[in-house]
């Protein structure tokens, strides 16, 4: 049948062209939560914060705020039900809602850990089993962050999402509120990324706090040499025992313990290498696209982000404060042989937290070198933070 411009309505095609358009969707909410992720990418990319985790988290974060293009990135509600990942409309499902996939069913994070384990040398800790009293110390913020949140209004789960943000560690975190607090997992994940990108910031000032400069000054003994049988057995035995007691943190804890396995036998260099780059780039880019995805305008700006940022805040303080006094502790009862400062390294973000005990004692000392005292609390933050994980789940989960 033939036609003719006279029977097309521009009009009309105008019309629907502007509808579909972003920006005729968009609200200021918006344009505020992109203005968000231009800092977070500023952050990452000139401050070098996090790079590699908080890049991918605000490239998430301003895809999903583009008026109109969450319909097509993440998937289409139909009218009247609850906007959730699973009522996500089947034949619209886009590219963000399958990467989310990972997330809501907690498969990123253990496989993060995975590669954690293969490139963490355990061998400070074996040397100095007396580090894990400093690991464990360094939950401290994670059970006063539980109860000041409780206080604030947070019910028991979500208290307990938000208290882990004081393990300093990302990973753990996004697990931990994948399963207890969903609805709060994109505040707390940028929370607890945030804080681990700016320990220098945080931590060095309650260093210099909590210690006096003749306890900075301190030089200790060099660690013995761990043998291999010791690094082989070390994973195996911390698994069973801990999953033994604590069966909620072996999911982590079982994953960080493998990949370690896998280092330190020596007859799996293709598999500990895949898991070390391969697979722990190509993870870390999907947690840190779908976690950002997550954080629309209107779930994200609200009193509960600001009350979560500062909770965040106090639980990654107090954790650093009671490594450091029990470093403090450990110092006196051993006469004077070990230097405070490794104790801030009791919290997880590993190996940064170390790296922060090693700057701060030099500047005090430039001959004094703390990194291999550090690394052993560090690495006992690391599996203290799957536990308490673990202790959290199996008394809110």
């Amino acid at each position: 049948m033939a036609w003719t411009l006279l029977d097309i309505d521009f009009v009309e095609i105008i019309s629907n062209l502007w509808e579909s358009m972003g920006l005729a969707q968009g609200t200021w909410l918006n344009y505020v939560m992109l203005l968000i992720s231009f800092v977070l990418m500023y952050f990452a990319i000139v401050k070098k914060y996090e790079p590699l985790l908080l890049l991918p988290i605000a490239f998430g974060m301003f895809l999903i705020n583009i008026p109109g293009a969450e319909g097509v990135v993440w998937g289409k509600y139909p009218e009247g039900v609850e906007h959730n990942f699973e009522n996500v409309i089947e034949s619209s499902r886009g590219l963000l809602w399958y990467l989310y996939y990972g997330v809501e069913h907690v498969i990123y994070p253990p496989l993060i850990f995975l590669g954690i384990g293969a490139m963490t040398d355990f061998g400070p800790l074996i040397a100095n089993p007396k580090s894990m009293l400093i690991g464990a110390a360094a939950q401290l913020g994670i059970f006063l962050t539980l109860i000041g949140a409780a206080l604030l209004g947070f019910t028991a789960a979500e208290a307990a999402a938000i208290a882990i943000i004081g393990g300093a560690d990302g990973p753990t975190a996004i697990y931990v509120a994948s399963k207890l607090a969903p609805q709060l997992l994109s505040q707390i994940a940028i929370a607890a990324y945030s804080y681990m990108a700016l320990i220098p910031l945080i931590q060095k000032p309650i260093m210099r706090l909590c210690t006096t400069k003749k306890e900075r000054q301190i030089r200790m003994q060099q660690l013995r040499t761990v043998s291999k049988l010791e690094k082989i057995l070390f994973p195996i035995v911390v698994t069973l025992v801990v999953g033994m007691l604590l069966p909620d943190a072996v999911p982590l804890l079982g994953m960080l313990m493998l990949g370690n396995l896998l280092k330190e036998s020596g007859v799996c260099d293709r598999l500990s290498s895949q898991a070390q780059n391969g697979l722990m780039n190509t993870i870390t880019i999907f947690l840190g696209v779908a976690v950002g995805c997550k954080a629309k305008a209107e779930v994200f700006l609200n009193w509960q982000t600001f009350s979560i940022v500062l909770l965040g805040l106090v639980a990654f303080s107090f954790g650093t404060v009671g490594g450091l006094l029990m470093a403090k502790l450990m110092n006196k009862l051993s006469g004077g042989k070990i230097n405070p400062l490794i104790g801030s390294a009791g919290v997880s973000a590993v190996p940064m937290a170390a790296r922060i005990s090693e700057d701060v004692g030099r500047e005090t000392d430039p001959q004094n070198h703390l990194l291999m005292h550090a690394m052993g609390p560090n690495v006992a933050g690391v599996i203290g933070s799957a536990i308490a994980a673990g202790a959290l789940l199996a008394c809110f989960g």
